[in-house]
């Protein structure tokens, strides 16, 4: 980063990754146990942060040329261009006026929206283990330098490039290469002579670790990277259109047909039906054009979708595209897993099980704990049960003194803890040095193990899911410390407990162990994890997290089904979802062996009338079948994931939800939303946000298509007058209220409070557009015509009361010339009190506005507010009344006015209330339970 700033380059572009290890940890001044804090501080303001800068120039002139080129701007463009050939001068500069002012607000809200978004990711920034000051630790990603040693396990995403100094990985390198196949990289091979990327000792910034562990040294960051090399390069970030955008796209180009054959048919009528001049005529064309494009529909919803996404974070969830705030609207299924997500993932060993009868854990090193079954005894079963537990694992508790955390998964720190009540407390530098060999968990298989040596010997330890190690296992350990064979009664008496323990909401897993001949250890998992002797099984208690059965009722309520998809044991699984309201007292329970002997359409069948479900024992293989199967169902699907085999399913499901805190890099890649708590709830809350702002969408699409009426009537009554009535509402005046006073109401809108009955209702169909006929005719033929009529009203009103017939002249210079401005006046008026009654009755779709508080959206008083003391300016300022041509109104017209908005609101009130008795909200159905 230094060399930004002129800096000579640091001396990180002189080192040669090929070269040994030992070479290269002499030359970068690092250590196999890493830097220390106050070196790796010194070595950040050296190198700098390790992120990629941006060199793609400067952007703001193409954002604000698209705003100037969009299709309503160009609509626009015709309408200025009209003008002047007409010789219109003063009203083609207005619109030229009309679309700079326009563009350059959507340029403000493109940006603001765009740097929203971008500033989620500080709500979760990327973060690398590494070693510093001798110690394991979690730091923020674009703080590591070079010397730093990372430390790569399964599900991280790799930050640096790096070169391994122990262990081996298989790293996706798809985001460097293309290659979809991950590839094998170990410290014991050393490649020269090829290319960076082609050497396998070497690991990459922007790569994923789908398996294995290991530690690397960094050798580049930032843009020293083979990731930053490539961003130099081509830099292009192209900013993605959300469904909803393009739905208004789509409805845009409609308007500007509609809008440029309506004013080029009209053009002939005036002309040659109404015997108007040309000039009016053309007159009359521009401001058909300019009545019938809303011009602030576009850069509100971006704004509307990038303050949703906000909103989404204060609850706890990070939408990473602005699209999924709109389709967490239509979510009608959700597939959640268990542990952390339904559950608090605060796991702790309640009970274990050996030869010496079922025990309640000590709950520390004094208490010795009671055996029910079993008496006192098993202290030396106890023992084996203990050193496994703390063997067969890589988390890392707290250190003493020290300001970090504990480190791993929860499952592995409870058993970390149980070991310590048992007495057999070990380091992680202690547990390092006698390992041998590891096999990751599997989720497939349900296991995971070491080997290790302890206890003046070499053993194989095992640990997993029950039904996977006690089919391994032939012999089964005694509380004297000898062995007796594995007998189909103690198999039943084992599982039988295993249902006893699930049955509880007890998490159950086996451990297992074998003694090796230190001459032959074992090379693969095969032969390690066969021939074993049964210790015991632990029983954790994770309970239901308290807000989560509320949520669940909220889903049923809101027509959601809820589908629990998780690798735990079926009964274990049941007992939670039957606490927290899942599935009824008796859910449908699949195994992970029932539903791979499902076929394709068993399962569709299953799904189509299953009701709520359980897929216990099931691999994260199964959630993309899940996935796919619903999809093609037409459901819209929210699944959630944590692990690396979870990305394939996160990615094929509408909403891919990732954990942000026990979630691995890899599937927080892959998701579409991230959950900062893993909580459930805040599931359920997003998709309440979600359709809360797609309601608010339609509200202020709704209030801005309801000025289309109004705006053209005046031009309307003008031609069809044939010159016997003069022009209601100048061009000048119809800007004036398109620019002036209608943008900041429809943001208000886009704030609106969610109505009653919001998660009481099913959810909306995916292919249901968000413009719709029966919204268009609310708009255009029922407010739009009721707000046309009383400002039409209002203009006739003053100008007979002015003793104006029908065809007397009213140009400059007349008797009737005062009392006409004063008319159009009013007209303009009139516009501004219907377009606040309008802004309160779009407040709600189908319930009253008392039922939602006329006061509870001050941001909407605050835009009303705005839009009368503008309009008060351009009233009674003199410089807007000659270049509007408006004159200033008596306090009795004014008085004419002020029922205007209670009329429009009061009118949309009745329809709302007859609608409601007609056809009351349906309750949504509750998914069989």
């Amino acid at each position: 980063m230094s060399a930004e700033f002129g800096e000579p380059e640091p001396a990180l572009g002189r080192l040669d990754p090929e070269e040994r290890a030992e070479l290269l940890l002499r030359d970068l001044r690092s250590s196999r146990d890493g830097l220390t804090s106050r070196e790796a501080a010194r070595r950040l303001v050296h190198y700098g942060p390790n992120m990629l800068r941006r060199r793609g120039g400067r952007r703001w002139p193409r954002e604000l040329a698209r705003q100037l080129t969009h299709p309503l701007a160009l609509l626009l463009w015709a309408a200025a261009l009209l003008a002047w050939w007409a010789g219109i001068v003063a009203v083609a500069l207005a619109v030229v006026v009309v679309i700079v002012v326009n563009a350059a607000f959507a340029f403000v809200q493109e940006m603001q929206a765009e740097r929203a978004v971008e500033a989620l990711a500080a709500y979760l920034p990327e973060r690398a283990k590494v070693l510093r000051d001798g110690q394991e630790q979690v730091i923020e990603a674009d703080h590591l330098v070079p010397g730093d040693v990372l430390v790569v396990e399964e599900g991280d995403r790799i930050s640096a490039d790096a070169r391994l100094i122990a262990g081996g990985v298989e790293v996706d390198l798809s985001a460097l290469t293309g290659e979809s196949m991950p590839a094998y990289r170990s410290a014991d091979l050393t490649d020269v002579r090829v290319p960076l990327l082609q050497a396998r000792d070497l690991v990459f910034s922007g790569t994923a670790c789908t398996e294995g562990d290991g530690r690397a040294l960094v050798f580049a960051t930032g843009m020293h990277t083979e990731l930053g090399r490539i961003a130099a390069l081509s830099e292009r970030v192209e900013r993605e259109i959300s469904p909803l955008e393009s739905q208004v796209r789509r409805v845009a180009w409609l308007i500007a047909l509609i809008a440029v054959v309506t004013g080029l048919a009209f053009v002939p009528v005036a002309v040659f039906g109404a015997k108007l001049p040309l000039h009016d005529a053309v007159v009359f064309a521009v401001g058909l054009l300019v009545g019938n494009v809303p011009e602030g529909l576009l850069p509100v919803i971006t704004l509307a979708l990038a303050l949703g996404g906000r909103e989404l974070v204060r609850r706890g969830a990070v939408v990473k595209r602005l699209s999924a705030v709109e389709t967490l609207g239509s979510a009608d299924v959700i597939c959640t897993d268990k542990t952390g997500t339904l559950t608090e993932n605060r796991m702790h060993v309640a009970r274990v099980w050996t030869a010496a009868g079922d025990q309640r854990l000590p709950d520390s090193d004094s208490d010795t704990g009671t055996a029910q079954g079993g008496g006192g005894g098993g202290d030396v079963v106890l023992a084996a049960l203990a050193a496994v537990m703390s063997r067969c694992n890589n988390a890392q508790p707290a250190a003493p003194g020290s300001a970090n955390g504990p480190i791993g998964d929860p499952t592995e720190l409870a058993l970390l803890e149980a070991a310590a009540r048992l007495g057999h407390d070990i380091s992680p530098s202690d547990r390092e040095q006698g390992r041998r060999r590891q096999f990751h968990f599997d989720p497939v298989l349900k296991l995971m193990s070491t080997v290790d040596e302890r206890d003046h010997g070499m053993w194989a330890d095992t640990k997993g899911a029950p039904e996977a190690v006690v089919q391994r296992c032939d012999r089964v350990l005694q509380t004297d410390g000898s062995t007796h064979p594995l007998t189909d009664h103690l198999r039943r008496q084992v599982e039988e407990q295993v249902d006893s323990l699930a049955r509880r909401g007890l998490r159950v897993l086996a451990l297992a162990e074998r003694r090796l001949d230190p001459s032959a250890l074992p090379e693969t998992r095969a032969e390690t994890e066969q021939d074993l002797t049964l210790i015991g099984l632990t029983a954790m208690a994770d309970p239901p997290r308290p807000e989560v059965a509320e949520a669940v009722t909220h889903c049923h309520n809101a027509g959601l089904r809820v589908i629990i998809v998780t690798g735990d044991h079926s009964l274990t699984a049941t007992a939670i979802a039957r606490q927290v309201g899942i599935g009824g007292e008796h859910p449908t329970v699949v195994t992970g062996e029932e539903l791979d002997r499902m076929s394709e359409d068993d399962l569709d069948r299953l799904l189509r009338h299953g009701g709520e479900l359980i897929f216990a024992r099931s691999s994260p293989e199964a959630k993309l079948r899940i996935a796919d199967a619903l999809r093609a169902e037409g459901h819209t699907v929210a699944m959630t994931g944590d692990g690396v085999n979870d990305a394939p399913a996160l990615r094929r499901a509408d909403i891919g939800v990732a954990m942000g805190r026990s979630g691995t890099d890899v599937a927080r890649e892959a998701a579409t939303m991230v959950l900062t708590d893993d909580n459930f709830a805040t599931i359920v809350a997003a998709v309440r946000a979600g359709r809360q702002i797609y309601d608010n969408i339609r509200k202020f699409i709704c209030y801005i298509f309801a000025h289309t009426t109004p705006e053209v009537t005046p031009f309307l009554v003008f031609a069809l007058g044939g010159g016997a009535i003069p022009l209601p509402l100048t061009v000048m005046q119809l800007l004036a209220f398109d620019v002036g006073t209608e943008t900041l109401p429809a943001l208000a809108l886009g704030r609106e409070r969610a109505e009653p009955g919001l998660m009481d209702r099913p959810p909306r169909p995916r292919s249901e557009g968000v413009i719709r006929g029966p919204m268009l005719l609310r708009a255009w033929l029922f407010l739009g015509v009721i707000c046309a009529v009383l400002q039409m009203t209002g203009f006739f009103a003053v100008l007979i009361h002015a003793g104006w017939h029908l065809g007397d002249p009213t140009g400059p210079g007349t008797p009737l010339h005062h009392a006409y401005r004063q008319a159009t006046t009013m007209t303009f008026l009139g516009m501004v009190a219907g377009q606040i009654g309008t802004a309160f009755a779009a407040r709600t779709d189908h319930a009253s506005l008392r039922s939602i508080g006329v006061f509870t959206n001050p941001l909407l008083l605050w835009g009303i507010a705005f839009e009368l003391t503008l309009a008060a300016v351009f009233i009674y300022a003199p410089p807007f009344q000659d270049l509007l041509g408006t004159a200033a109104l008596t306090p009795a017209m004014l008085a004419f006015v002020i029922p205007f908005p209670f009329l429009v609101w009061g009118a949309d009130e009745l329809r709302r209330w007859l609608l409601r008795r007609r056809t009351p909200v349906p309750a949504a159905e509750h998914p069989a339970r």
